[in-house]
C-alpha cells in the first residue's frame, strides 16, 4: 500500500500531528538544499538539477513509496555512476539513463524482489560504499583546494595529477573551504546549536564572505554554471532512440540497483530509528515512480537518502506530510532565493561532500571488519573496495557477490556430510523396529544437509568408497532439506553404477519435496516403487531382513 494511503490508515495525517511533520519537513527541505546542489555538481550536472530532483523525487517517494518516513534525493552514492553517466553520454543520456533505471525499479517492486536485494551480503555493501566514499572525497580535492582542471579517464591517473597540481593551490579558496568544513563539522556540537543544520551554516556564512570581499579567485555557481533559474522546470521528454536505449541499458541497471540497494538500506535505517515497518517492494515501486518523473522535469537519478530521512525523523517527522513539505520548501528557495546562490563557493560545497565522503566510508566499521571479521569475508570486503575505487563501481559490485556467493556455496557443501552408520550406531533403532542387526552386505549410509550441485562431489567419494561386499545400499535422507538438478544427476550415475554391479538401492525418509523431486526426475520408477520407504524398518524389509 502506498505510503499516504498506511499513513492516513494509522491517522498520521490528522490535524494533532501537521505542526511536528511540517517543522521536521522545513528542516529538512533546509539541510537537503547544499546537499542536492552538492551532488548535481558532483555529478557533471548544473545545480538547480539536484534542487528538482529533490522536489520532484521527493514527492513522489513520500506518497508512493513504502516508507511513510522515507526522504527521497540525489545521493552521494550515485556520484560515480552518474558522473561517468554525464561525461560520456551527456546530461540527455543521463536523463534517459534515469528514466530507463525508473522503469526498472518499478519492475523490481512488481516482481517483489524487495526482500531478494536485501540479500546482498554485508562485505559487498561496506566494500563499495567505502570505495565511493573514497572517490567522492579525493573528486572534491580539485574544489577544495582551488586547483587546475584535473584530467585523466582512471583514479589512479587523477590522484597522481592532484598531487602534481598541489603547488599551484589557491590559499582564498583553501581557506574558505577550511572554514566551511570546521563549520559543517562542529556547529551542531556548539552550544544552543545542536539543530542546526551545519553545511546550511557553513554555506550562508562562507557565502556572505564571498559576497562582501569578492575573492576573484574563488569559483562560485554564478561564475562556473551562471544563475540558478528562478522558476521550476516544464515537462521535457529526452529525445529517446533504440540506440540510445542499448547504449544505455547498462548504466540504467546499474543506477536502478544502486538505488535499490540505497533505498531499502535507508528503509531498515529508518525502521529502526523510529520502530516502523517498510514494504520493501512498495518502496521499489515508489522510487521506480520518483525515477521516471524526475528526469522529466529536469532532474536525474534519485534514491532514498539516509542522512535526510534520519534528520526527518530526529525533528519528528512520522508521516509522508514531512516528505511533502520538504518538497514545497525547495520549491520556494528556488522561487525566492536563487539569486542568492550565484555567490556560492563550489569550496563549500566541496567541503560538504568531504563530510558526505567521510560519513559513507564508515572508516571506523570499515576497519573493526578488516580486523574482526573472518578471513573470507575480509578478502571480499578489500577486493570489492579496491576494485570500487581503481576498476568500476558495477564490477566491483558484481565480483563482490559472485565471491560471496562462492564463499557461501563452499561453506554449504561443506557443511554437507555423507557417512556410513555402523551396526552400533543403528543398534537402538533397529532394535526399535523388531531387527537385531543388519543383514550381510547391506550398508547405510545418512546424507546431511542438502544434495546440491556444490556438495556432489562429497557424496559421490562417500560412495565410492564403499566396500566391495556391498550387496544394498539405504540412503537415508532424512537430514536432506532439498536436492537440486545437480544432485539428481549425481543420485542418479550412482543408481546406474551401483545397478550394473548387481547392488540393490533403497531410499529412505526423504521428505515430500525430495521425493516429488525424485518421482519428476524418474528416480523412483528405476528404483522400484518399494524401494522408496519412509523409514528405515521398511527398507530392512524390502532387503530381505525379517523381524526377530
Amino acid at each position: 500500500m502506498f505510503a499516504l494511503f498506511e499513513a492516513h490508515r494509522a491517522g498520521l495525517l490528522r490535524r494533532p500531528y501537521w505542526l511536528s511533520n511540517i517543522v521536521a519537513g522545513v528542516i529538512v527541505g533546509v539541510v537537503a538544499l547544499p546537499l542536492a546542489m552538492a551532488f548535481a555538481i558532483a555529478s557533471g550536472v548544473n545545480p538547480e538539477m539536484g534542487l528538482y530532483t529533490s522536489i520532484v523525487a521527493g514527492l513522489a517517494v513520500s506518497i508512493f513509496g513504502g516508507s511513510r518516513i522515507q526522504i527521497a534525493g540525489p545521493t552521494g552514492a550515485f556520484i560515480v555512476i552518474l558522473a561517468g553517466i554525464t561525461a560520456k553520454h551527456g546530461v540527455d543520456g543521463l536523463q534517459i539513463a534515469t528514466l530507463m533505471a525508473g522503469i526498472i525499479l518499478f519492475c523490481f517492486g512488481l516482481a517483489r524482489m524487495g526482500a531478494v536485494i536485501k540479500f546482498i551480503p554485508a562485505p559487498v555493501i561496506s566494500g563499495f560504499t567505502a570505495g565511493i566514499g573514497v572517490i567522492i572525497w579525493v573528486g572534491q580535492w580539485q574544489d577544495f583546494f582551488g586547483l587546475p582542471k584535473i584530467t585523466g579517464e582512471h583514479f589512479h591517473q587523477k590522484l597522481w595529477a592532484l598531487f602534481q597540481a598541489f603547488p599551484q593551490m589557491d590559499m582564498a579558496t583553501t581557506g574558505l573551504a577550511m572554514l566551511s568544513l570546521v563549520l559543517v563539522i562542529f556547529t551542531s556540537k556548539a552550544p544552543g546549536f545542536k539543530r542546526v543544520p551545519g553545511p546550511l551554516v557553513a554555506l550562508i556564512v562562507v557565502t556572505i564572505l564571498q559576497s562582501v570581499f569578492a575573492f576573484k579567485s574563488v569559483a562560485t555557481i554564478g561564475s562556473t554554471f551562471g544563475e540558478i533559474p528562478r522558476s521550476l522546470p516544464a515537462f521535457q521528454l529526452p529525445q529517446i532512440t533504440l540506440s540510445r536505449i542499448v547504449e544505455l541499458i547498462g548504466p540504467a541497471f546499474a543506477i536502478a540497483m544502486l538505488g535499490a540497494i540505497e533505498s531499502l538500506l535507508s528503509a531498515v535505517v529508518s525502521d529502526g530509528m523510529a520502530g516502523t515497518r517498510h514494504n520493501s517492494n512498495q518502496e521499489l515501486i515508489g522510487q521506480g515512480i520518483a525515477n521516471v518523473l524526475a528526469p522529466l522535469f529536469g532532474g536525474f537519478a534519485a534514491t532514498g537518502a539516509i542522512a535526510r530521512t534520519a534528520t526527518n525523523i530526529r525533528n519528528g517527522g512520522t508521516s509522508p506530510l514531512a516528505g511533502i513539505v520538504h518538497s514545497l520548501t525547495l520549491v520556494l528557495i528556488i522561487l525566492f532565493l536563487a539569486p542568492y546562490a550565484s555567490n556560492v563557493p563550489l569550496a563549500t560545497l566541496a567541503a560538504i561532500l568531504f563530510v558526505v565522503a567521510w560519513n559513507m566510508s564508515e572508516a571506523r566499521h570499515f576497519v573493526r571488519m578488516i580486523r574482526r571479521a573472518p578471513r573470507a569475508d575480509v578478502l571480499i570486503l578489500l577486493v570489492t573496495f579496491f576494485l570500487t575505487v581503481f576498476v568500476d563501481l558495477v564490477v566491483a559490485v558484481n565480483i563482490g557477490v559472485i565471491l560471496a556467493m562462492l564463499h557461501f556455496l563452499r561453506r554449504m557443501a561443506a557443511s554437507v556430510v555423507v557417512r556410513e552408520e555402523s551396526e552400533q550406531e543403528l543398534h537402538r533403532e533397529l532394535v526399535g523396529e523388531g531387527f537385531t542387526r543388519l543383514p550381510p552386505g547391506v550398508h547405510v549410509y545418512a546424507v546431511e544437509g542438502p544434495i546440491f550441485f556444490g556438495a556432489v562431489e562429497a557424496f559421490e567419494e562417500a560412495l565410492d568408497s564403499t566396500d566391495a561386499d556391498l550387496r544394498v545400499l539405504i540412503i537415508r535422507l532424512r537430514r536432506v532439506p532439498f536436492i537440486d538438478a545437480t544432485g539428481l544427476q549425481a543420485l542418479e550415475t550412482v543408481l546406474r553404477d551401483w545397478r550394473q554391479k548387481q547392488v540393490r538401492i533403497i531410499l529412505t525418509e526423504a521428505n515430500a519435496r525430495v521425493e516429488s523431486k525424485l518421482g519428476k526426475m524418474g528416480l523412483i520408477d528405476k528404483l522400484g516403487r518399494e524401494c522408496v520407504v519412509e523409514t528405515l524398518g521398511q527398507a530392512m524389509k524390502v532387503c530381505g531382513a525379517t523381524p526377530a
